[in-house]
């Protein structure tokens, strides 16, 4: 019987105490049907619906009681992979546009017990009768305010009045000033405010460039080993920067809506893991990514409205950390009226790029269906790959592969030790990733 109390979850994550505003969450939401929770991008608001919400499941119903609506693949993904991290033993599924909906048909006749997904796949799955709503008591609108900017509103009603039973609401926002959507119905929530520092906490420099593409080569010289997010506003922007990234002997993933969905995953597991240092995005990494602390973010185009860049900026400077966002200003241009009182920063002379990471991305195809922990994928690297526990980095397990961050400099002569190998007695294919 799935249960776990919430010292051991916290144990488990390595988390000593909860922030105030999780504390907040937590003695709040049991005790409103409504809740609205605003607090900035990084500052845990996962953690605090999730405790809750595993409080109100109950063991004896077969099927699912919660149901967490996201706008993005990734936001699914990410809290698909936190719900595991707590080991507390329910079942969970991510159900998203780019994967099999067929799959996910298959999946909902053996019903997880929380459901993550984003608002187009769950409003067909819920059309089309695969998701059965009678025990479904818990409903999670996460970054709801995005939901509304990418034009969901009709999958959103369609999801909202399919749920008759529903016993609570809760709402998340990184955006204090974002209205409540008419289709939520919400009577009497309980808003919950948290103020962001990362105002206090990041230095905004806004560099003047004569020619942009020179000066953000120049600044990706100086910035070297660092990691950061490069934004642009278009998907077009990002392909010329790709260009001009690899002429200079810049690393970097891409991540941006025209991609696959499997590709958009590799760029942020490669990123993650520290394989790249770059990524150069679109506003779609603003937010609802799992990226680990940023040293930097740079605004190659500034979006065109405030909340936009709120979002990207808080990239960095998340929680207790500190950062710097750069701004990229064509000479003779004005900033927009939310850009006050910035601070000039001139570039010092870089003349060569910084050197490639000591890590790269190693795919083995086998995952969590094959009954694979982190556990037998260190095991498998270190007892027949021969790697020392140096020369291996972050693992990620996904439901039919595993993604492994190892040593550049061995990666051939481990692909050739491993190669057709087993895992549990199961034989894999390993590569790595391009």
């Amino acid at each position: 019987m799935p249960q776990k109390d919430l010292t051991a979850i916290l144990e488990k994550l390595g988390i000593a105490q909860l922030n105030d505003m999780q504390v907040a969450a937590m003695e709040a939401i049991p005790h409103r049907r409504e809740v609205v929770l605003i607090s900035p991008t990084g500052s845990g608001k996962t953690l605090a619906f999730l405790l809750p919400v595993l409080s109100f499941l109950q063991p004896e119903i077969i099927g699912v009681q919660a149901l967490i609506v996201v706008p993005t693949r990734e936001l699914a993904i990410q809290i698909d992979q936190v719900v595991r991290s707590l080991g507390s033993g329910w079942k969970c599924a991510a159900m998203y546009g780019g994967q099999s909906s067929s799959k996910d048909k298959a999946e909902l006749k053996n019903p997880p017990t929380i459901l993550i997904g984003t608002p187009g796949r769950i409003a067909d799955h819920l059309r089309r009768g695969h998701l059965k709503s009678e025990h479904l008591h818990t409903l999670v609108l996460d970054e709801y305010d995005k939901s509304m900017e990418v034009g969901f509103t009709t999958e959103m009603t369609d999801i909202v009045s399919a749920l008759p039973r529903l016993e609570r609401k809760i709402l998340t926002s990184a955006t204090a000033k974002s209205r409540l959507p008419a289709w939520v119905d919400m009577r009497e929530p309980l808003e919950l405010v948290f103020e962001s520092d990362t105002e206090e906490r990041l230095q905004l420099l806004v560099v003047p460039a004569v020619d942009k593409m020179q000066s953000l080569v120049q600044l990706l010289y100086h910035l070297g080993t660092a990691r950061g997010i490069l934004f642009c506003n278009r998907k077009e922007n990002i392909r010329q920067l790709q260009e001009i990234l690899d002429q200079h002997q810049l690393p970097h993933v891409s991540f941006h809506g025209d991609m696959e969905q499997q590709d958009r995953e590799k760029a942020l597991i490669q990123f993650r893991n520290g394989s790249y240092r770059i990524l150069l995005a679109t506003d779609l990494a603003a937010r609802g990514i799992d990226v680990p602390e940023l040293d930097y973010i740079i605004h190659y185009q500034l979006p065109d409205k405030e909340t936009a860049f709120i979002h990207r900026n808080g990239r960095t400077a998340r929680m207790h950390a500190s950062g710097t966002a750069y701004v990229l200003q064509q000479v003779q241009t004005s900033l927009p009226a939310y850009l006050e009182q910035v601070q000039t920063f001139r570039i010092p002379a870089a003349d060569s790029p910084p050197p490639p990471t000591d890590m790269t991305t190693l795919y083995i195809s086998a995952g969590r269906k094959d009954k694979i922990s982190k556990g037998d994928i260190a095991g498998f690297l270190h007892t027949i790959g021969k790697l020392p526990a140096e020369a291996v980095g972050r693992i990620e397990l996904q439901r039919e592969s595993t993604y492994a961050a190892v040593s550049r400099k061995q990666v051939y002569s481990l692909i050739a030790l491993l190669n057709g190998q087993k895992v549990k007695g199961r034989k894999v294919k390993v590569a790595e990733v391009e």
